[in-house]
């Protein structure tokens, strides 16, 4: 399966035309809940043709504020109004103090944070009576690091037990900015945890710097990774096309997805012909 944000940039021409063919599409939450009137309607067309999976922004799972338990509980009720097949978010904070810095900021690699971050998500899961998939985010300075990013990364998937979403950008990005090999990343992750995969583009600002735009078309290396990374799973997963800006004629989406699609069936070829000989 691969799908797409349900963005309102291009929500009319993707319900009037079929120049894109999503399996399934995205939302955040936040941005529909309590939502009425046209994009309202809009919306429950989209449902009554494709599955939803959401991808929230305003969890804020490593903030030191309290939990928003008001916000979790609309949240429940959004995922359980719609039938979302999914609920994931990031690993980072977003607030301090009450107040939306809105930027995901990294998490100091630390056992006191994951100590923290893993009791978070317990909670959460709780509420929700679902697990979550959270993503591993783009960073650009590490805060205080104790653990190695991995070593951070695994121990909160143990300890909070949810599911894992694996941005196969920002895992390149990452990679390049922190002088680190990202199929030896991807190939140490609980990788039977990723139940989300995300795929963007993203920018080359220096020599030594690449920043995660999510406005340019995914490059070569990244469709590579994602093969790597779709081998070492070696099963189906739904993967997400990200566009938020800069956004191209539906048809140059619609090559992406089919190549995301094209991509996966290659990857799992072998696992298939296998269960099939």
């Amino acid at each position: 399966m691969t799908g797409i944000g349900f963005r309102r940039d291009f929500a009319d021409e993707l319900l009037a035309t079929k120049l894109l063919t999503p399996d399934f599409i995205e939302v955040a939450p936040e941005n529909w809940i309590e939502v009425g009137g046209y994009w309202k309607k809009q919306l429950d067309k989209a449902l009554e043709r494709y599955p939803l999976f959401t991808h929230g922004l305003s969890l804020s799972i490593g903030s030191p504020d309290p939990l928003d338990y008001n916000f979790v509980r609309k949240i429940k009720q959004f995922l359980n109004e719609t039938g979302a097949t999914l609920y994931s978010e990031h690993l980072s904070f977003a607030k301090c103090d009450n107040a939306h810095l809105y930027e995901l900021l990294p998490i100091p690699f630390t056992a006191e944070a994951v100590r923290h971050v893993s009791g978070r998500i317990r909670e959460v899961q709780e509420i929700l009576e679902r697990r979550i998939a959270i993503e591993i985010v783009s960073y650009y300075t590490a805060v205080t690091p104790e653990l190695s990013e991995l070593e951070f990364v695994n121990a909160i998937l143990d300890d909070a037990d949810c599911d894992l979403l694996l941005d196969v950008n920002n895992i390149y990005v990452n990679g390049f900015n922190h002088n680190y090999n990202p199929e030896a990343f991807i190939r140490e992750l609980p990788l039977e945890r990723v139940r989300y995969i995300h795929m963007a583009g993203h920018e080359q600002v220096a020599d030594d710097l690449i920043i995660d735009t999510h406005g340019q078309p995914i490059i070569d290396p990244v469709y590579e990774l994602f093969s790597f990374a779709m081998k070492q799973i070696g099963r189906p997963v739904p993967v997400l096309l990200e566009r938020d800006f800069n956004i191209p004629e539906l048809q140059e989406m619609q090559h992406e997805l089919q190549r995301l699609r094209h991509i996966q069936q290659q990857a799992l070829k072998p696992q298939y012909d296998a269960s099939h000989s």
